[in-house]
């Protein structure tokens, strides 16, 4: 039985157990990305497979500068975030990285992963979230964190923000409102809201060095063009 339909899910079209059955000559991390990409078939657009394939590449990307085990890199990354859809579905009150080691934990141990190997996958897993929760402590968990990160910020994050405004029905914009005490999943959790009480934080926040060189010029391009978007809204460009 393959690893989605044991969670529930059965896999969409592309990945049938009859191919899968035919390419058992791949390597481990291309098992787990098919795998994790049967769990992105009806994802929001904010965090959907081509959230997850971005993440992916600055995670080889940082990992290589890092020294970081690419394998372990890869199959975070991979599977980072198959729980998010039951943290939308559950309007955050389910913790989508919490959720996902769970759901990844009985493919990777089918894979036959060495152990140390697997709970560090699991640690990444649960640690690229964090916030009150578990810190990333391996230099794995670090890349991931990293490289999800960065993709919330910059002209892809500026995207991202707006596009998951529109998904929970928030408003282009809700002057006025103080965007600490507006409610996520609410018509004012808009794109201003997420850089003003999140993505301006998220520079500071890095973990390696390649990481923090990346997010310095993103972060950039975001804070000009929320001080551009603001002085539009208002009538002053």
């Amino acid at each position: 039985m393959s690893f989605s339909k044991k969670i529930g899910i059965v896999d969409p079209p592309e990945y049938t157990s009859m191919e899968k059955d035919k390419n058992q000559g791949e390597s481990l991390a291309d098992q787990v990305e098919a795998a994790a990409r049967a769990l992105f078939a009806k994802a929001r657009t904010s965090h959907d497979w081509d959230h997850t394939q971005r993440v992916i590449a600055l995670a080889r990307r940082i990992g290589e500068a890092e020294g970081a085990d690419q394998e372990v890199v890869v199959m975070a990354a991979c599977l980072h975030d198959i729980g998010r859809a039951r943290q939308d579905a559950s309007n955050g009150s389910i913790c989508h990285a919490q959720k996902g080691a769970e759901m990844a934990a009985p493919l990777l141990q089918e894979l036959g992963l060495p152990p140390n190997k697997a709970e560090n996958i699991l640690h990444c897993i649960r640690a690229h979230r964090f916030r009150k929760g578990e810190a990333p402590e391996t230099l794995e968990a670090k890349v991931l964190f990293d490289a999800d990160k960065l993709d919330s910020i910059g002209a892809i994050g500026v995207a991202r923000a707006f596009a998951f405004a529109g998904e929970v029905g928030a408003r282009l914009h809700s002057p006025g409102k103080d965007p600490f005490k507006s409610k996520p999943y609410t018509e004012d959790d808009t794109g201003f809201r997420e850089f003003e009480v999140k993505l301006k934080k998220v520079k500071e926040r890095m973990q390696t060095r390649e990481g923090k060189r990346i997010a310095g010029k993103r972060h950039a391009f975001m804070t000009a063009f929320f001080a551009r978007f603001l002085a539009e809204y208002e009538g002053l460009k």
